[in-house]
């Protein structure tokens, strides 16, 4: 199965979408695998649940744009993936109701118990009905429907009962929105027994258990009946292209748009009455492409992802404590440290801190005279803007790049960008038609009497949450000639009209396809010429064509080729004559593998660039991305054993190849090795922490 639309050579390539399907489906197998502890395996159900509406808000609305757009041939194509990917989401979501079930079981295994409606005892249904008439009940508001009345908007992210009441053979029918938002989905409850057993209900079954007296004095009823439904919107944003409007105005007016988008899936209980599914898909002009989906009792499980730990410590995965760096801990002054040798954070192994208290220190530094930063997605609670904020108060001239466009992040990136202009932070919104992707901070420090750059080009965005659960790389270096590329980035995003030449960096989208391009080819005619030579590419994402036929003809001309993609890959790996040089696995483990890290033999003096930008065409062609070369050999070794760690790992890697079936790295007569907790051993040992 090919790319949509790449014609006769589609037989060459994964479709994007399948593949990222496949990604999920590695999500899936850690929620099932017996040795990951039980809560985090809960946990994962969420995760997976939440992929899967994102997938459906980006992924399949793009491909249903495709079909209700497209004529001919290119339309049959379309058509055909949208029943691929859904016959895949189906078996995927087979698999998922079987492992909701064994996790189940092995909760009870260990005396945690989720209960519905019918299994409370008699203090336990006092309890409930109390909860309920308290703290429920004041946030319910039903709707009833009828055929003459527009059916109500249901909204994205949230779920609903559709109910249905008969009394006397008369039927109505009514929506009714589930608060979890404002109450939570999991209530515990008292234990059935004098033992140590924990019981939790979803609010969905509190709402069951006194479903009468939602509609007490309204209706007479003779029997009630709810079933769970959940609706998808299209996440596409329509920015008009009005002078007379701000970017912000814009944006805030999309977002009301989007929140409104187009249904592209309609998830129910399948045990729903006929009568009452045709009603609800009837009047709000549901079609079969509409991906109309039959699901189990409860939906919304990425709200499994908050499921808590009733008990022992062991049912999560054990921390992993930061570990110190010791080249930014010997010195008081940050500047000082960094001036001696550049230096490479890697998270959340090190700790996100140390970008702190830079920022700390340049805001109140009296040799600190301007500060520039990307910023993409921040924590909701950002130090790093207090840091910036502070800056400005000290006298310092601080510009911030905000993207207004960070796809789910737009609104939060709308308040963050007026709080700081109230502030006094000069706020640029970036270049027309270009995404800013790239995760850079310079800051200009005036040191007898001359300015000098210190630069941070990492992988990883600026937020401390997220700091704590992906992995990605921070550079910090002194080097001056980077600095003024770097500087030169920034000038790019204010002044588009300009054309810049970058000594050092790879940035799109000027250079970085250009430039990987070239390295890739540079490798195959070291191959050629009968001389070592190989790749090794760690990203999210690799679906590029262009790159991928590069590392076809590469693979094919001797070059030996490793790829660890955590998500989407379109290459197809190990196919004789086409990739058989080629070998790629992917990780999920505790952490999200996040990191883009590209390595070329390069003759014996082994390159490597860390890089914001993901082989893909929109990163390397329409997003602002830089990906910059490591040339301390100290932070070279040390990315190299964090590869080779990764490529070793026979625990929780998976092989990519034209199978596509998740298969685990075959372990042979290996090391037992899990990288991520390997990596964590390696680095603990490099700084002599016991």
């Amino acid at each position: 199965m090919g790319v949509v639309g790449d014609g006769e050579d589609n037989w060459r390539y994964t479709p994007k979408e399948l593949s990222w399907l496949l990604f999920n489906e590695r999500v899936l197998q850690e929620a099932a695998d017996q040795s990951v502890p039980i809560i985090q395996r809960v946990r994962y159900l969420g995760i997976f649940s939440s992929n899967l509406d994102e997938f459906f808000r980006v992924r399949v609305a793009d491909v249903k744009r495709l079909v209700d757009f497209s004529s001919g041939s290119k339309k049959d194509e379309c058509t055909e993936l949208l029943d691929n990917i859904m016959s895949r989401v189906h078996q995927l979501q087979e698999a998922y109701d079987k492992t909701y079930q064994a996790i189940l079981k092995e909760l009870r295994k260990r005396k945690i118990y989720l209960i519905n409606e019918v299994q409370l005892n008699n203090q336990q249904s006092g309890f409930v009905r109390a909860y309920f008439e308290s703290k429920v009940l004041p946030e319910l508001s039903p709707i009833m429907l009828s055929q003459k009345k527009k059916f109500p908007f249901l909204k994205e992210g949230s779920i609903y009962f559709a109910v249905k009441i008969v009394f006397k053979k008369r039927i109505n029918y009514s929506v009714l929105e589930i608060p979890s938002n404002r109450l939570g989905r999991f209530i515990a409850l008292p234990s059935r027994s004098k033992g140590r057993e924990r019981v939790f209900i979803t609010l969905d079954n509190i709402i069951r258990h006194c479903l009468k007296d939602v509609f007490l004095g309204a209706l007479p009823i003779d029997s009630i009946e709810a079933y769970t439904i959940k609706i998808t919107r299209d996440a596409e944003l329509e920015i008009g292209e009005g002078i007379s409007e701000s970017l912000m105005e814009k944006m805030s007016a999309s977002l009301k748009r989007r929140s409104k988008g187009a249904p592209v899936r309609f998830v129910y209980d399948a045990g729903i009455p006929e009568d009452l599914l045709e009603f609800l898909t009837k009047k709000q002009g549901l079609r079969k492409k509409d991906s109309l989906i039959a699901g189990a009792r409860y939906h919304n499980s990425k709200d499994f992802m908050a499921f808590p730990n009733p008990g022992a410590p062991y049912l999560e995965l054990k921390p992993l404590p930061p570990i110190p760096y010791p080249d930014l801990d010997k010195k008081q002054n940050l500047f000082d440290c960094i001036k001696d040798q550049d230096c490479l954070l890697y998270y959340p192994y090190n700790s996100f801190s140390y970008i702190i208290s830079w920022l700390r220190a340049a805001a109140i530094d009296p040799a600190v005279s301007a500060i520039k930063i990307n910023l993409y997605r921040v924590s909701s609670s950002s130090r790093v803007v207090d840091s910036l904020i502070s800056a400005v108060e000290n006298g310092k001239k601080v510009t911030v790049v905000v993207e207004l466009q960070a796809r789910f992040d737009e609104e939060a990136n709308i308040n963050w960008a007026e709080r700081m202009t109230e502030a006094g932070v000069h706020v640029i919104f970036g270049v027309p038609g270009l995404k800013i992707h790239s995760k850079m901070l310079l800051i200009k420090r005036v040191e007898n009497g001359v300015p000098r750059l210190y630069s941070h080009i990492g992988t990883g965005n600026f937020n401390e949450k997220t700091a704590k659960l992906y992995t990605d790389f921070s550079l910090l270096s002194y080097n001056q000639e980077v600095g003024r590329d770097v500087e030169k980035v920034f000038d790019f995003i204010q002044f588009a009209h300009r054309r810049y030449e970058f000594k050092h960096l790879l940035v799109s989208p000027f250079s970085n396809r250009s430039g990987i391009l070239q390295l890739i080819e540079s490798e195959k005619k070291q191959a050629l010429k009968g001389k070592s030579s190989g790749v090794f590419i760690k990203c999210n994402n690799l679906v590029d064509k262009e790159l991928i036929d590069a590392l076809y003809e590469a693979g094919r001309a001797g070059v030996s080729i490793k790829l660890i993609v955590r998500g989407m890959c379109s290459l197809i790996p190990g196919v004789e004559g086409m990739s058989e040089n080629i070998k790629a696995i992917s990780i999920v483990d505790r952490y999200l593998e996040h990191p883009r890290i590209f390595s070329f033999h390069n003759a014996g003096k082994p390159l490597y660039y860390i890089s914001s930008a993901d082989l893909m065409t929109r990163n390397l062609d329409h997003r602002v991305e830089v990906s910059c070369p490591v040339y301390d050999k100290k932070l070279q070794k040390k990315i190299q054993l964090i590869l080779d760690a990764q490529w070793s790992d026979c625990v929780k890697a998976r092989v990519i190849d034209e199978r596509q079936i998740n298969t685990m790295s075959p372990r042979g007569n290996r090391k037992k090795i899990r990288s991520q907790e390997y990596i964590h051993k390696l680095l603990r040992r490099e700084v002599k922490v016991e």
